[in-house]
């Protein structure tokens, strides 16, 4: 059980834009790298399985760092994340003690509404694992209900990619929908700190990032709940 799923997206377009989005690449590597040097293993999954495309801009040096690069670099990440990653229909949720959905705005189209990303997820958590995400990968959980019906997030706290980031992103108006507004009318108690500020919230088992700085920190709440840190 000492594995955890990590959640990719496959959309590489702002919808019927031409604009190039995909997977913010430290959403995924700042977890990876953390969680693998406690040593836990990573798999990696999406909607579809296959190719996982890069947001360009994550790409930026701005916003890489050693770390960053590490695992970026690795033949293991380039193989297993971006070339051939699994389809999440044919993973085993019980081989897993967290699922972890990453952000990137692609996630918005192809993260909601997932009978297979729901299932695995429910499994998880049912079997006392960890419900985790980062920035827009919130996505994959605000349209989650849990076994009663109700929405997952539902009188939970989370945070995720503020309005307000949304807005100083500039990408307002080319996303399906606004995830702090869908997860307050899911129900959660939605937290957030200064936009582009590293900040996680946990509830539970419910471990949650607000952007893309965030990454590191739902890591290092994970490692700590299961005594790994």
């Amino acid at each position: 059980m000492n594995k955890v799923l990590v959640i990719l997206t496959n959309v590489a377009q702002y919808g019927t834009s031409a604009e190039q989005t995909g997977l913010w690449l430290a959403e995924a590597t700042d977890f990876v790298a953390k969680v693998q040097a406690a040593g836990f293993q990573v798999d990696y999954a999406s909607a579809k399985g296959g190719t996982v495309p890069l947001d360009p801009r994550s790409l930026k040096k701005v916003y890489r760092s050693q770390e960053v690069d590490a695992i970026y670099q690795s033949n293991d990440f380039q193989t297993r994340a971006l070339r051939a990653s699994l389809p999440i229909a044919k993973v085993n949720p019980k081989d897993y003690q967290g699922i972890y959905f990453t952000g990137g705005h692609g996630v918005l189209w192809d993260f909601p509404n997932n009978a297979d990303f729901e299932a695995a997820t429910r499994q998880i958590y049912q079997q006392g694992g960890y419900v985790m995400s980062v920035c827009h990968g919130l996505a994959g959980l605000i349209f989650q209900r849990d076994a009663t019906g109700q929405p997952l997030i539902a009188g939970k706290k989370v945070t995720g990619f503020t309005s307000a980031e949304e807005v100083l992103s500039g990408k307002l108006f080319k996303v399906p929908f606004m995830t702090e507004r869908a997860a307050k009318k899911a129900g959660a108690h939605f937290r957030q700190r200064l936009p582009f500020t590293s900040y996680a919230v946990q509830d539970g088992r419910l471990i949650t990032g607000q952007n893309p700085m965030s990454g590191h920190k739902v890591a290092q709440l994970f490692l700590e709940s299961v005594g790994k840190k």
